[in-house]
């Protein structure tokens, strides 16, 4: 395979490369060429011509959170008169709709909320799964599962011990902002250190949780630092059991900050760009030879740049995602249906096919 750069093709060959030899190709490699390899990475990974989709819903457990996101309109203090904590009923008819609409998966997320302990979350997952034996529940993230260990005075190892065996199925990999603590500091100051998010993913492989990885970038970051924080996860993969699920995938999204503290802190922070999100997409699929997948955010892109992301290096187009607030609070309006989703993939001549959480089609 000939291509412009020698360095890029001796790491489509298997050299691992520097920190700083792939910043050269992120920065420097024609935008043609590195798009080119990262979907000829994924070809490698993924020899069929499907691409992954799912129905799931988003619940938010609560909109209460202590973290200090300042890329965050959703959170409130628990004082506020908008504060609530979603009541089983509300569960219900949310689930109920989300199986009428043929999901059985559940995004449990929501904020660190000073009130609500490990047991508060184990009788929530409990109660769901003795309603509701077919839910999946993919809940919680890092930072989560690290204040709740320190909450309760417990391990990170000991923490989702409890967690799954009260139901929960696989965990997420939010929160992970960019593996930097001194970019943490500036944009999340009371979330988890990188280490402790790191150290959680670490623990949930060995317990073989199946688990995802993220990436919020174009914010106060640097080229570098999306570098390291990719290099991180390659890490932490090379380190799980063999035979464990490890990161199942990684789902990078461009930072949606209108309105936010961060937004009117740094006024001038230029906007991701389509060419800077797929030649993201593409570094990463060199990066993590050995996560399997790599999600467009259709989300935070929306449907254009999320079919080229599909010839860059991404593999799945991730969820119709019924009732996503998060990102509606900074003014992300993507959304869509099932049909439209499909025919997002169809349109560039893939062939869509449903997953389940763990990427299995079926």
């Amino acid at each position: 395979m000939e291509l412009t750069s020698t360095l890029l093709n001796d790491i489509l060959n298997g050299y691992n490369a520097t920190a700083e030899e792939y910043l050269d190709i992120y920065e420097n490699e024609n935008t043609a060429t590195l798009l080119f390899a990262g979907h000829f990475v994924k070809s490698k990974i993924h020899k069929h011509n499907k691409v992954g989709w799912m129905i799931d819903r988003n619940i938010n457990i609560t909109n209460v959170c202590i973290s200090g996101c300042q890329f965050c309109n959703f959170h409130c203090s628990k004082n506020s008169k908008n504060a609530y904590i979603t009541s089983i009923d509300e569960y219900r008819q949310k689930i109920d709709e989300l199986f009428q609409l043929g999901g059985n998966q559940i995004l449990l997320q929501g904020g660190m909320h000073q009130d609500l302990g490990l047991d508060f979350y184990k009788n929530l997952f409990k109660t769901l799964k003795i309603e509701y034996p077919n839910l999946l529940i993919h809940a919680l993230g890092p930072p989560e599962v690290a204040y709740i260990s320190k909450k309760e005075g417990i391990s990170f190892s000991r923490c989702l011990k409890e967690l799954t065996e009260a139901g929960m199925d696989s965990l997420p990999g939010a929160g992970a902002e960019i593996l930097d603590n001194e970019i943490r500091k500036e944009i999340s100051k009371n979330k988890c250190s990188a280490d402790e998010w790191l150290q959680v993913m670490i623990e949930a492989h060995k317990q073989n949780i199946p688990t995802s990885a993220t990436m919020m970038f174009g914010h106060v970051e640097n080229n570098l630092h999306r570098i390291q924080h990719l290099m991180k996860l390659q890490k932490v993969q090379e380190q799980k059991p063999k035979e464990n699920y490890g990161f199942i995938t990684f789902i990078p999204w461009a930072a949606q900050l209108s309105g936010t503290s961060l937004g009117r802190k740094f006024k001038n922070l230029p906007k991701i760009t389509s060419t800077e999100y797929l030649r993201l997409i593409a570094i990463s699929r060199l990066i993590l030879r050995d996560i399997p997948n790599i999600q467009t955010s259709f989300l935070t892109v929306g449907k254009a740049t999320a079919q080229l992301s599909l010839f860059a290096g991404a593999n799945d187009l991730g969820s119709i995602m019924i009732e996503e607030n998060v990102l509606s609070s900074v003014g992300s309006g993507y959304r869509t249906n099932a049909d439209e989703l499909q025919n997002i993939i169809s349109e560039t001549s893939f062939i869509p096919a449903r997953r389940n959480q763990l990427y299995e089609f079926i």
